[in-house]
């Protein structure tokens, strides 16, 4: 498994929590976000999953993924 700490802007409530987290999952992933701190950490199957697709995941939803 692997581990990735993403800084994302724009999380502010559980709503947030929940599409981000739910975004996650439906790519084979598992994510824990903390809006306060402006992170979502990740864990995942390089083998399935690329760092890649997880940061579009969450862009997807209408996030923005900080480098």
């Amino acid at each position: 498994m692997q581990e990735a700490t993403v800084n994302v802007q724009g999380m502010f409530c559980r709503s947030c929590i929940h599409a981000i987290e739910g975004a996650l999952e439906s790519i084979g992933a598992e994510g824990r976000v903390n809006f306060e701190q402006g992170t979502v950490h990740v864990q995942y199957n390089e083998a399935k999953v690329q760092l890649a697709d997880i940061k579009e995941a969450i862009q997807n939803k209408g996030y923005n993924v900080v480098a």
